[in-house]
């Protein structure tokens, strides 16, 4: 089982992250984790455009580095670029200047615009570890989680688990991965279609209009 909506106490001791924005209230915004994947990411892009949506990629440095026409695209249609380390490293259990190291070899393969966001693979990351990265990034976390990576879960139950917990500033996690894309391609094109028609707008997080507000 796993989280609907993102537990109070990991946000009050991951202070200075952002789980969502409080102060909107007809955007929300969807996130996808560990791309670009060719196959992949590509659809989404596709798909995104159909609904006239804008999302937010953080990608895995080796994957950005493999497939840079994919990310230009992602740049070039007005979507998002978040940092998701190099290979996808897990917080817990790895020292921190290791960890930020990871980060910016990452930095090096990604586009310089907008304000630089970071994403904690699985979510973890430690104190410490927030405090060195939150002095370069905008670490987002999530308030809405798919878990369209487990493949116990139906891309049915993705697509419940979306619609009944988003709330206008809602940071939505997806993943453009070939893991999760027997969910992803049936729960995207779902959600996508239940946002529109309540009237709620699907942002870029590098969005210029977007206040973060205090760290």
């Amino acid at each position: 089982m796993f989280p609907k909506r993102a537990p109070a106490v990991l946000r009050s001791v991951l202070k200075g992250t952002t789980w969502s924005l409080a102060n909107e209230r007809e955007r929300v915004f969807i996130t996808f984790d560990d791309g670009p994947i060719p196959g992949v990411t590509p659809w989404v892009l596709d798909t995104l455009q159909a609904y006239g949506a804008k999302a937010t990629f953080f990608c895995i440095g080796r994957n950005a580095k493999a497939n840079p026409d994919i990310l230009e695209r992602i740049t070039a249609e007005g979507h998002g670029v978040g940092n998701h380390t190099w290979d996808h490293m897990r917080g817990w259990g790895t020292r921190a200047f290791t960890y930020a190291r990871q980060a910016l070899r990452t930095d090096a393969v990604l586009p310089k615009d907008g304000p630089r966001l970071f994403r904690p693979p699985y979510g973890r990351i430690t104190p410490r570890q927030a405090r060195m990265l939150a002095t370069r990034y905008r670490i987002v976390m999530w308030d809405v989680l798919s878990a369209d990576f487990d493949p116990g879960r139906t891309g049915e139950a993705c697509t419940r688990t979306v619609i009944r917990n988003t709330r206008p500033g809602s940071i939505i996690v997806f993943h453009d991965s070939l893991k999760a894309e027997p969910r992803l391609r049936h729960a995207l094109p779902l959600v996508l279609d239940h946002l529109k028609r309540t009237g709620l707008r699907c942002a870029s997080l590098q969005d210029p209009s977007i206040s973060f507000g205090s760290r």
